[in-house]
């Protein structure tokens, strides 16, 4: 008697945060995963390397160099591929240097989910796809949670190129019947997070400051509050989209907000360095035993910037039975164990 097949899933992305916890939760599933990257100078891929190399799962998981900006190349792997499920992550991620590259970010980030969506319609309308959204495309808003409902009003070239990409799965997904989803994700972290975004930015300066490594940390606007869950967790909320009868865009978020204040404070507390702020804006400092361990430069304020974001995910919630496990207070453990072990590594 034959078993059941395997599914084949496409990430996109697969050597990034997402991709490569995304690659973890689907190989223990049982599925076939191919994986992108782009061909660069570097073959820096950390974060997948056992799969990658390990001769045991080379059966279970292929590495393909592939760009969002090539339409051939992703037609033709998916051709090749012929998932049953897509997960595009692949994107130009960083908010603030969105201001800075605007034309690729847009080309990545909006016109990549095109060529994407143009491969599946062309090749076989069965394959599922998931898009990887952003609560940053609800902007500066006044209502104090955010779903689905909530209008968009981005406000940076990421987030722009977020809400052409979520209206181009709704348009196919109504107009071509494609299984098409947006996952609109809050901030997920985890020591897999990029070292320029403003957690593990913050991890990596205060566990450097901690050994005596470093005397300041530099920061933006430390009075943003953002929803902040585990990645971990939110991986398997995009599974569980994928896996519905109706395709349906879902929030995923925990529901609180704390400042980019609170965060730091979280990892002084649990690093034992006693901190206090003062001032404002670009005059906020953070003191620690009377020396100045943070302060806050013009350089990483954006030209227009998000101050309040937080999540209502009571659809996915009552329709794909997730709901978020990990706290705040053990992310941020989690974190600062990893970069304290990275550095005795070294």
């Amino acid at each position: 008697m034959k078993g059941k097949k395997r599914k084949i899933a496409l990430i996109t992305g697969v050597t990034g945060q997402d991709g490569s916890y995304l690659l973890e939760f689907l190989l223990k599933k049982n599925y076939i995963v191919h994986g992108t990257k782009r061909r660069t100078s570097s073959v820096t891929s950390t974060r997948i390397d056992k799969y990658y190399k390990d001769s045991i799962f080379q059966k279970e998981f292929k590495l393909h160099y592939c760009d969002m900006t090539d339409g051939s190349s992703l037609s033709n792997l998916i051709k090749q591929i012929r998932p049953d499920e897509v997960y595009n992550l692949a994107a130009q991620s960083h908010v603030g240097v969105s201001f800075l590259i605007p034309e690729y970010t847009s080309e990545v980030n909006a016109i990549g989910v095109l060529k994407i969506l143009e491969a599946i319609k062309s090749c076989n309308k069965k394959i599922k796809i998931y898009q990887a959204s952003s609560s940053e495309i609800f902007g500066d808003t006044n209502v104090k949670y955010q779903d689905e409902n909530t209008p968009q009003n981005p406000c940076s070239p990421y987030a722009t190129s977020k809400v052409y990409s979520q209206n181009l799965i709704k348009n196919y997904r109504e107009a071509y019947n494609l299984f098409a989803v947006s996952g609109i994700l809050f901030n997920h972290e985890s020591p897999r997070r990029g070292e320029f975004f403003v957690t593990r930015k913050i991890v990596i300066g205060l566990v450097k400051i901690k050994l005596g490594l470093s005397d300041c940390l530099y920061l933006g606007n430390m009075e943003s509050k953002r929803d902040w869950g585990h990645a971990k967790e939110y991986i398997e909320a995009m599974w569980k989209m994928l896996q519905q009868k109706k395709a349906i865009d879902y929030v995923i978020s925990t529901g609180k907000q704390y400042s980019v204040k609170e965060f730091i404070k979280f990892v002084c507390d649990y690093l034992d360095i006693p901190i206090v702020f003062k001032g404002n804006g670009l005059k906020t400092i953070g003191i620690s035993k009377n020396k100045i361990i943070i302060r806050s430069s013009k350089i990483y304020f954006r030209p227009s910037d998000v101050t309040n974001l937080r999540g209502n995910s009571n659809l996915a919630r009552k329709k794909l039975g997730w709901k978020p496990k990990i706290g705040i207070k053990s992310l941020v453990k989690e974190m600062v164990d990893s970069e304290l072990k990275n550095f005795s590594n070294r």
